[in-house]
């Protein structure tokens, strides 16, 4: 067969009309039918189910929570839910594998988690950090673009498709995986009274989440739904995938606080509520409160561990803008390292950027805004001086670069 009609030997396409065309003993193929073949073994691995299981370490929960203390400044009592929710996941795994080898009876059941806390608190960051460390599929979704089936936004099924991507499309690795649901209190229901509008992103959120949530084989479609209606679906059971759910639940105070009767007055007041810290009050949260929030008692029932994240304190925000491995104060000088120029900075800036962060209630978060309000004007001067080699910021220049700015306006009443 001479070069000039040589062809595909499974499409028929002349080499002229491919861009590489690999020859073999009598018989050639080319670029686009290799990566079809490689599509069409995918899906067969998919449909059998026959990919490798990964093997993990069990980690003891302390040595999670020391993984975590790294990255993560104080809510001691959240990182011990999470370190001990994911070692009983890894148990779980474990004892699934061997069980089908001995008679044992005992059905060792999920306890999927949901953590509260207002923002900027480290609900999120919680979960990137854990996402590092574990060996199993893990993936961060959102609920906020979740609606119901028919209705423009995303399917529930995303979730489990994101966790598939997560796992090369493995399907027994990602029967065995951890799924973060962010912002879940984004679908808490609007109203309890009966609405003539649907709430397609509210309770018909929730109701889809159940089957999900408990145990159930969920066909999943790997491209997504309702772009690729044509494609073959996934199956994929849900019963050992863990569920970490996480919100602000913004409001929910007022809810536990009606519930603790902490506005009592007069001779009806009880003792034993004046020991009520009303500056933390999420630390006294219940399942009836996520209920009276909106939540419908079906969901709450599948999240049975319920875990609070503590206001950040004045000393915590101090430590998190220093002491972290990626700390704010250790980027910004990494920043300014890039173009030789030395940054210094006085404790005393420290500690106002965190009187700050406090007067205005935005959380570790805002401690970002407020540094970036403070060195705008030097992160844009200085680079243009190329004989500057060094940056020292003091109270005085902190407290002028803020007075510039209508920041104050931010203060929360």
């Amino acid at each position: 067969m001479t070069k000039e009609s040589r062809k595909c030997s499974f499409c028929g396409r002349e080499e002229k009309s491919v861009d590489i065309l690999i020859s073999g003993t009598s018989a050639h193929i080319c670029e686009r039918c290799v990566e079809q073949a490689q599509h069409i073994i995918s899906e067969e691995k998919i449909a059998r189910g026959k990919n490798k299981i990964p093997s993990f370490k069990l980690l003891k929960p302390f040595q999670i929570k020391d993984h975590l203390d790294q990255y993560v400044i104080g809510q001691e009592n959240a990182k011990k839910v999470l370190s001990v929710a994911v070692y009983n996941h890894y148990k779980r795994i474990l004892y699934s594998s061997k069980k089908e080898s001995s008679k044992d009876d005992v059905e060792l059941e999920k306890s999927n988690i949901v953590l509260v806390g207002e923002t900027g608190t480290g609900k999120t960051l919680l979960a990137r950090t854990i996402a590092h460390m574990l060996q199993v599929p893990f993936c961060i979704a959102d609920a906020t673009v979740l609606t119901e089936a028919g209705y423009v936004g995303e399917d529930v099924e995303s979730i489990l498709a994101r966790l598939l991507q997560v796992s090369d499309y493995d399907v027994a690795a990602a029967e065995r995986g951890i799924i973060f649901i962010d912002e879940v209190d984004k679908i808490a229901r609007k109203s309890d009274n009966p609405s003539l509008t649907r709430d397609v992103s509210g309770e018909g959120v929730q109701q889809a989440l159940l089957k999900i949530l408990e145990g159930a084989s969920v066909n999943v479609p790997p491209q997504g739904g309702r772009k690729h209606p044509e494609q073959k679906m996934v199956q994929v059971n849900t019963q050992n995938i863990l569920f970490i759910c996480g919100g602000a639940f913004d409001g929910i105070e007022k809810k536990i606080s009606s519930r603790l009767q902490t506005n009592l007055i007069g001779y009806g007041l009880n003792r034993e509520q004046e020991v009520v810290d009303r500056d933390n009050i999420l630390q006294y949260i219940a399942p009836q409160d996520l209920r009276s929030y909106g939540l419908i008692p079906e969901l709450v029932g599948r999240l049975p561990v319920l875990s609070h994240l503590n206001p950040l304190e004045k000393d915590t925000l101090r430590q998190i803008l220093t002491e972290p491995k990626n700390s704010l104060i250790n980027q910004y000088k990494k920043l300014f390292e890039m173009d030789n120029i030395k940054l210094t900075i006085d404790d005393e800036v420290l500690d106002y950027i965190v009187d700050k962060a406090v007067e205005f209630k935005l959380g570790a978060r805002g401690l970002r805004s407020i540094c970036e309000l403070i060195m705008i004007d030097a992160m844009y001067d200085i680079p243009s001086y190329e004989k500057q080699e060094k940056l020292h910021i003091d109270k005085d220049y902190a407290k002028k670069q803020l007075d510039k700015t209508n920041i104050s306006r931010l203060k929360v009443a």
